[in-house]
């Protein structure tokens, strides 16, 4: 792809934006808590918007589009189902707790309520997280850009190998955003996470109307493209008759319940900015501020990949040959690739030997990530195309940084200071917290070669969360809203929970993979039509285990006073005061509305 001045222009400028952001911000970086916490100062809308972006990483845009290519309309659930409920649960319900309790993070909220062990273990679990989601966003970006070939002229003018773009993607990303985090802190992620709504909606907006107009609109698009593609709900009572592979059991408990409630409500990446904003109403109204934009993002995020399936086949010239960790299709395999492609989406190639990767039945592997890059290069003529990468560098550098930020604070606050350094001065530990900014950046680097062995990013994204976020969330319901519940039972769940979810993959396989890194790495004993419905029921167990076991345990040992519970459990918590608020700014009225503008959108794409 040949980028003209303007394309270049428009990059350069956010680039420069980003960065200036971080430095401006830097002389209000005084103390610990501005630079962890954005000295609980900034605006609702503000912090609402940075809400719904935090989650706009490569996930949500590239992850989506693919997810969009792979399943259909049913990944709007992701949104639906598997998002808005558990916004309006944390907003109405769960942030009071976090924002009055005045806990910096997560695990800090969970030792007050429980002990520091369970503290410790969550805080150690959710580190590897962060760092794991923000390598994934990592190498999404270094996907794209070597996909899109970039940068290919400029390494041919310099003798460089191609080959080494990829890795020169990713270090150039971790450059900048170690730049702004490390100047500007959450401060200076939350702007830019603001910066990158704004640039998604501006990027995506006009690549769904083309593409759109382009298979002849709604009527054009369900007509090239299976029943089940274009209705939400559609052979949700058998697994095997709809794309998403799950049943609406599966689908309503594992992703509407447990994985959604789990990382909306727990998840100290969303959560932080939330926690930034300038009172406790404020906080409470962030999550439902930012379930209106979210509701509809599907149409932005998702649309591009169905258009992408249905879009007519076009020559293999006109389309980005997929490439896999630098290595380019074999000329000899180009007709072979061709034939495999489906729509926009091309076939995944071996990496070694440049041949179409097949499944156990002999079927080509689509590579669904790239989606919405090869609908960026068909559908946007020079100067928009500029704008459609911009928007996608945006969402993939603020998702990095999200995951950063919330990684170097549960470090300093909640195992380095708690550990190691307990009663250094406050300008300590926003030293270490600066420096473990950098380190989380070189884990993150080393996690982006990992995500290298999945051809959808959302697929593995799903099965981290049913590890970490799953089973958590079944303690903070239990320790929320069950006073009888224990520090001992509450570590002992969580633990188990873990080690279930990770025994439920090694036991399981979806049926088109081979046993390895998707599962089936113990035996197989059961197979799921997808891999998406492997994370679900993944996370059902893992979830499931942790409730069981620590009611179990909970019931056999000594539960707290219940003095010392007040303010983090429901029953013992004085409730929050809302007639001073105008009616239409109270979150129980917001929540009414959002409900009822979410049942319309499912009953009109039922």
């Amino acid at each position: 792809m040949d980028l003209t001045l303007i394309d270049w222009l428009i990059m350069l400028l956010y680039f420069t934006f980003v960065l200036g952001i971080g430095f401006a911000l830097k002389r209000f970086m005084r103390t610990s808590k501005d630079f962890f916490q954005a000295g609980r100062s900034l605006p609702a809308w503000i912090c609402g918007l940075a809400f719904i972006s935090a989650n706009l990483g490569a996930q949500e845009v590239i992850g989506m589009g693919a997810s969009g290519a792979k399943y259909g309309i049913a990944t709007s659930h992701f949104y639906w189902i598997g998002a808005i409920p558990a916004m309006i649960f944390v907003g109405v319900f769960m942030m009071p707790f976090y924002y009055g309790s005045k806990a910096r993070s997560v695990p800090e909220f969970l030792r007050l309520r429980f002990d520091e062990k369970t503290r410790a273990y969550n805080a150690c679990s959710f580190a590897v997280m962060t760092v794991f989601s923000s390598g994934i966003s990592m190498y999404a970006m270094a996907r794209l850009i070597q996909t899109l070939h970039v940068f290919d002229s400029l390494f041919i003018r310099l003798n460089m190998p191609v080959e080494w773009i990829f890795h020169f993607a990713i270090f150039v990303s971790a450059v900048i955003v170690l730049g702004y985090i490390f100047a500007g802190g959450l401060t200076s992620a939350i702007y830019n996470e603001v910066l990158q709504f704004f640039l998604i909606v501006a990027g995506f907006l006009p690549l769904v109307w083309v593409g759109l107009k382009n298979v002849g609109g709604w009527s054009g698009l369900k007509a090239a493209l299976p029943a089940a593609y274009t209705h939400s709900w559609h052979g949700m009572t058998n697994p095997h008759n709809n794309p998403l592979g799950v049943e609406w059991f599966g689908l309503a408990a594992g992703l509407g319940f447990v994985l959604s409630f789990g990382y909306w409500c727990t998840d100290f990446l969303v959560i932080q900015t939330a926690m930034a904003s300038d009172s406790e109403e404020s906080a409470r109204r962030v999550p439902l501020i930012a379930a209106i934009p979210k509701m509809f993002f599907p149409f932005l995020v998702i649309l591009p990949g169905l258009i992408a399936i249905a879009t007519p086949a076009v020559t293999q010239h006109a389309m980005m040959q997929p490439i896999s960790s630098g290595t380019t299709v074999a000329s000899s395999a180009s007709a072979d690739l061709a034939q495999s492609s489906k729509g926009l989406i091309p076939a995944k190639v071996n990496p070694v030997t440049g041949k179409v990767m097949t499944d156990e039945h002999g079927n080509p592997v689509l590579d669904y990530d790239l989606a919405i890059p090869n609908m960026l290069l068909h559908y946007f003529p020079t100067g928009i195309l500029g704008l459609g990468l911009t928007a996608l560098l945006a969402s993939f550098m603020s998702g990095m940084a999200g995951n950063v930020t919330a990684f170097n604070t549960v470090w300093t606050y909640d195992l380095y200071q708690s550990y190691i350094n307990k009663n250094a001065p406050d300008s300590h530990y926003l030293k270490v917290g600066r420096w473990t900014t950098v380190v989380g950046i070189l884990i993150s680097i080393g996690t982006a070669y990992i995500a290298t062995s999945f051809n959808n990013i959302m697929d593995t994204l799903q099965l981290v969360f049913s590890f970490v976020n799953a089973p958590l969330f079944a303690t903070f319901l239990l320790g929320m809203f069950w006073k009888r519940t224990t520090g001992h039972g509450a570590f002992t769940g969580l633990v188990s929970g873990t080690i279930a979810a990770v025994l439920h993959h090694g036991l399981t396989l979806p049926v088109t993979a081979h046993p390895g890194i998707h599962g089936g790495w113990i035996a197989i004993v059961h197979t799921y039509p997808s891999e998406m419905a492997q994370n679900f029921w993944t996370a059902i167990w893992a979830f499931s285990t942790n409730f069981v076991l620590t009611v179990v345990v909970s019931l056999m040992t000594k539960p707290r006073p219940e003095p010392e519970l007040v303010g983090l459990v429901y029953s013992l918590t004085p409730k929050p005061v809302e007639h001073h608020m105008a009616w239409y700014a109270r979150p129980k009225v917001i929540a009414v509305g959002l409900v009822a503008l979410l049942v319309a959108l499912n009953l009109i794409f039922r």
